[in-house]
């Protein structure tokens, strides 16, 4: 049951429908909490602008599984959007390590964000880089690359 509400509820996560995506993550939850469940908590709150408790969810995801680099990730990723990039760049070192995780140049690429907006421009290249060798066809990162080449010139 835990699993059939946590995939509805990223059904309508993807429909745009949060409010109804929250209260199903939260039953799935108390049926049985998963740190992928709420690590997705963490990310439909990011779409209501909830930053904090974004975060909020995605640390008890690692209390539950410390191998699962989503969140770590997710943290990382809204650190940046809360202007605390330096406070972004260990959460998103994590991620890159984590022993369970599927989308590797996720992480990259936001540390390569991280960097950038900390102005440490190779540091960034060298990231972006790094999440194209993992995954070429990653645009975010292709272009965030031909931004910095421009500007380190």
């Amino acid at each position: 049951m835990a699993l059939e509400l946590f995939q509805r509820a990223y059904q309508l996560q993807m429909q745009g429908e949060w409010d109804l995506a929250v209260d199903l993550y939260r039953k799935s939850i108390s049926l049985h909490p998963t740190a992928e469940a709420y690590t997705f908590l963490g990310w439909t709150y990011r779409f209501q602008g909830r930053l904090e408790d974004a975060i909020a969810e995605c640390r008890k995801a690692i209390e539950l599984d410390p191998a699962f680099g989503n969140p770590y990730n997710d943290i990382g990723a809204y650190l940046i959007e809360l202007d605390r990039a330096a406070e972004a760049i260990p959460w998103l070192e994590q991620a890159v390590t984590a022993a369970r995780y599927d989308s590797y140049h996720f992480p990259w690429y936001n540390l390569g964000r991280a960097y950038a907006a900390l102005e440490c421009y190779r540091k960034a290249q060298e990231c972006f880089s790094h999440a194209l060798d993992i995954e070429p066809e990653y645009g975010l990162a292709a272009e965030a690359l031909a931004r910095l080449k421009l500007m380190i010139q």
